[in-house]
């Protein structure tokens, strides 16, 4: 059967490969089989890939809400949009739990012009300028020109001691950042001029999605207890990550839910980070 790629492209539809995202979510198989068997059922020629997740998304929340809120977890990044801000937010704590110091949102200046610095990272007194590349479009990749110009950013800054954490200091380093993917010319010429690289699948074992699951990194965007507006205030009030309401349910109060959707909306943020 075929199906149609959010890019357009026609595909043939791969029951596997859904069935493998569907255990990732933590269902067991005998949820993601029913699932399955409903899907195989409803499905015909043609139909597009965003219907399918639709179908799959839905028919998981009914079985567990944690589960569907981990399926979601690519839309919630992408929810983290439109202007990327909250994505560098969201980025930021990413580097905290792994011991960095971080600041966000600064400009320095190079030996030529001033720049924008979404992220500063710092760790065993090494500091790295972090640039996020957020998309919200689902199959826009960061090509070969994006490591380019932000390498020639690096190199106006790199030779340049700012203040930064701690007195006058260098930045030694620079990281890339997508929500989605880079294409093969991208990696290759990161990797050549020292950049490091971090997106939805790269790199293999240590990228967004694995350290997401790794870590409970989960952005506030997954739950699905919770409207967009509500998501939005949560996002406002700088609560990024799903953890961060386990043990403040003050800020749920504070966007106006009942106690009794507090109640829901703890059950599924702890179940999702595993607290229970």
């Amino acid at each position: 059967m075929k199906i149609v790629k959010h890019s357009g492209d026609i595909v043939d539809f791969n029951p596997i490969k859904l069935k493998q995202s569907l255990l990732k979510s933590g269902a067991n198989n005998r949820v993601v089989d029913t699932i399955l068997q409903t899907i195989n059922k409803e499905i015909y020629e043609g139909i597009s890939t965003k219907q399918i997740y639709k179908m799959a998304f839905g028919l998981l929340k009914k079985a567990s809400n944690s589960h569907a809120a981990r399926y979601n977890l690519k839309e919630a990044i992408r929810l983290l949009g439109p202007a990327g801000f909250f994505f560098e937010k969201y980025i930021a704590r990413l580097f905290v739990s792994e011991h960095y110091e971080t600041k966000t949102n600064l400009t320095l200046q190079g030996k030529c012009v001033s720049h924008e610095i979404d992220v500063l990272i710092k760790k065993d007194q090494v500091i790295s300028m972090v640039e996020c590349k957020f998309h919200m479009g689902k199959d826009v990749n960061s090509d070969v020109k994006v490591p380019m110009y932000i390498l020639s950013r690096f190199n106006d800054l790199k030779d340049k001691k700012h203040t930064m954490f701690s007195g006058k200091e260098a930045i030694s380093k620079c990281w890339i950042v997508s929500n989605n993917r880079f294409t093969s010319d991208a990696i290759a010429f990161a990797k050549c001029s020292g950049l490091s690289l971090l997106s939805w699948n790269y790199p293999e074992k240590n990228n967004l999605k694995t350290k997401n699951d790794d870590n409970y990194l989960y952005p506030i965007t997954c739950l699905t207890t919770l409207s967009l507006a509500e998501k939005e205030k949560l996002l406002i009030l700088d609560v990024i990550l799903v953890k961060e309401i386990i043990n403040n349910s003050f800020y749920l109060e504070r966007i106006g839910l009942s106690s009794n959707r507090i109640k829901n909306v703890l059950k599924e943020a702890s179940e999702l980070c595993e607290y229970i």
